[in-house]
C-alpha cells in the first residue's frame, strides 16, 4: 500500500531524471495524502508532459466522485484486467516522482510505528501510475490518479504486504508509451523492488497529521521498543 509520500527534490533533479528541457517550479512536500493534488509525468517519446492530478482515481463512468478517495492505490496484478483500471492501464499511464512515502507498522498494544522508506542510492525515484478524467453531469471535469503497488519485499513484508511499484529509469519511456506498449510487458515491468536497495527507518507521530508538511516529517528517531 502507499497512502502517504513525500517529494522535494528541485526541480533540476527532476528535470534530470525524466530528461525533460523545461519543468515548473514546485514547492517542497514532506506529507503528500489522498485527495491532495500530485504531480505526475504522463505523454510519450520526447513529448512528455507535468500534470498535476487527484490522488484518489475515479472511473470515467462513475456517477458518484466520491469512491475515488479509496482507490488511492491499484493492484499491479489485476490492473490491467480490472473494469475500474483497465482502460487507464492500457492509455492512460502515468510516472509519479517521490523521494520516498511511508508506512505504518504494528507497534503492539494497538499503536503504530510510522516509518520513512527510501532507496538507499537514488534520492529520487519514480513510481507507476494510473490516470483517469472524471466528468460531471454539468460538465465539471476532474483528473485522477492511482500508484500501482506489488507485493512487498523482503525488507517491508514485516511492515505491510504491499508496496509501490518503483520503476527504473531506463523503463520509463516504455511505461509512457501510449498503446505501443504490449500488456504482458508492461506487467513485467511492474515487478518488486529490491530490498537491499532500499532502506526504511522510523520517524516520529507528527507525520501522522496531514496537517504537518515539512522536514520534521523524515527525520529519523529512536524506535519503541515493546516489552512483550
Amino acid at each position: 500500500m502507499c497512502a502517504r509520500f513525500f517529494l522535494f527534490s528541485p526541480d533540476e533533479e527532476i528535470m534530470r531524471l525524466f530528461q525533460m528541457v523545461s519543468f515548473p517550479r514546485i514547492s517542497p512536500r514532506y506529507n503528500i495524502a489522498p485527495s491532495q493534488p500530485v504531480l505526475a509525468v504522463t505523454g510519450s517519446g520526447q513529448d512528455l508532459q507535468v500534470r498535476h492530478f487527484q490522488w484518489g482515481f475515479i472511473p470515467s463512468w462513475s456517477k458518484d466522485p466520491q469512491p475515488g478517495q479509496a482507490m488511492i492505490n491499484a493492484r499491479s496484478e489485476t490492473a490491467s484486467a480490472k473494469p475500474s483500471f483497465k482502460n487507464a492501464f492500457r492509455y492512460r499511464r502515468c510516472l509519479i516522482p517521490a523521494n520516498g512515502f511511508y508506512e505504518w507498522k504494528s507497534a503492539g498494544n494497538r499503536s503504530k510505528q510510522a516509518m520513512c522508506v527510501r532507496l538507499s542510492e537514488e534520492p529520487l525515484f519514480a513510481m507507476a501510475g494510473l490516470w483517469e478524467q472524471w466528468s460531471s453531469p454539468d460538465g465539471t471535469e476532474l483528473e485522477t490518479c492511482s500508484v500501482l503497488t506489488t507485493a512487498a519485499n523482503s525488507l517491508l513484508e514485516g511492515i505491510h504486504p504491499r508496496m509501490p511499484v518503483i520503476l527504473r529509469p531506463e523503463q520509463y519511456r516504455k511505461w509512457l508509451s501510449a498503446d505501443t506498449t504490449p500488456i504482458p510487458q508492461l506487467e513485467k515491468l511492474m515487478q518488486t523492488y529490491p530490498a537491499d536497495e532500499m532502506q526504511a527507518y522510523p520517524v516520529s507521530s507528527y507525520v501522522n497529521r496531514v496537517a504537518n508538511d515539512s522536514p520534521e516529517c523524515i527525520e529519523p528517531i529512536q524506535e519503541q521498543k515493546t516489552l512483550f
